[in-house]
């Protein structure tokens, strides 16, 4: 005889299953570390940023990284054979739009980027140096340390990776993603939410920070070190900006100085270099050692 749909127990049997399965598949019945929409919740802001604090820390401490040196400028300052393609693409399109002010002026950005794509290989070389006499012994001093991305972050990621040493990179994410580059010690390549974060570890183990041309976001690392530095909540480091002239032009330094917004020994929290190997120099006699070839961190 078949069962009677119409018999109570069958139909309770049956809304009990369903019941069971909806149990089962309610996000509230997940392990609270396998909840992702849990995890993102507002009120969990906190632990969201231990989280990545910590994941980069042991990851770092695993690697035996003790010290870095963190390099960063534009992103859209390129090699220089990518350079002279650009310009020659964009001196094609302003011929044959000779009245087109918006070819002209891609003309002139092509022009002026690629006069500083000396930076790109002064960035690469500055890493190579740095990674070769620093990473010694099983242990990691000096680790060249970028955001990640292209441009002078590529390069001296590019120049740790020509010696064949190691290299973090600490990637964000961002509107229109950007994708790490391609130079990064795999297992030390980052992806952050909170640029707070990110900002912390660009400095925790910083014992130099190198910054070549850029734009708002190498200003704003920038500033922020040197603010940290000027309100000593952090250690003093050396801190090298490459290409003074480019420098001077953006920021009236003394401007500053003589409207009484900073003191006059402010200018000294930070020197000048035209060459990575004369940024090196720079860093090496910042912490005595004059022309020797190892530092240890102090």
């Amino acid at each position: 005889m078949k069962d009677d749909p119409e018999d109570p127990r069958i139909t309770e049997e049956n809304s009990g299953k369903e019941n069971l399965a909806k149990i089962l598949s309610s996000p509230a019945y997940l392990e609270a570390q396998k909840d992702l929409g849990f995890l993102a919740r507002p009120e969990l802001r906190g632990i969201r940023l231990q989280l990545e604090l910590e994941k980069a820390e042991m990851a770092l401490r695993e690697e035996n990284v003790r010290s870095t040196i963190v390099i960063f400028g534009g992103t859209r300052i390129v090699a220089t054979d990518v350079a002279r393609a650009r310009v020659a693409d964009a001196e094609a399109k302003a011929a044959t739009e000779p009245r087109n002010p918006a070819a002209q002026r891609a003309l002139e950005t092509a022009r002026r980027v690629a006069a500083k794509s000396r930076f790109y290989d002064e960035a690469r070389e500055l890493a190579r140096i740095v990674s070769s006499t620093c990473q010694t012994g099983g242990f990691c001093d000096f680790v060249v340390t970028t955001g990640g991305g292209p441009g002078i972050m590529e390069a001296a990621n590019r120049g740790a990776y020509d010696v064949g040493a190691k290299s973090v990179g600490l990637n964000i994410v961002l509107p229109h993603e950007q994708v790490p580059n391609a130079y990064i010690t795999p297992g030390l390549c980052f992806l952050f939410h909170y640029f707070g974060i990110r900002k912390m570890h660009f400095l925790v183990r910083a014992k130099a920070l190198v910054a070549f041309p850029g734009g708002f976001g190498t200003l704003d690392e920038l500033f922020e070190a040197l603010t940290l530095i000027q309100t000593t909540k952090m250690d003093r480091i050396p801190v090298v900006l490459v290409g003074r002239e480019f420098w001077e032009q953006l920021i009236d330094w003394q401007f500053l100085v003589d409207e009484g917004l900073i003191a006059p020994e402010d200018l000294r929290l930070f020197s000048w270099a035209e060459t990575g190997a004369e940024a090196w120099q720079k860093v090496l006699d910042f912490y005595g050692h004059g022309g020797r070839a190892v530092v240890t961190p102090r």
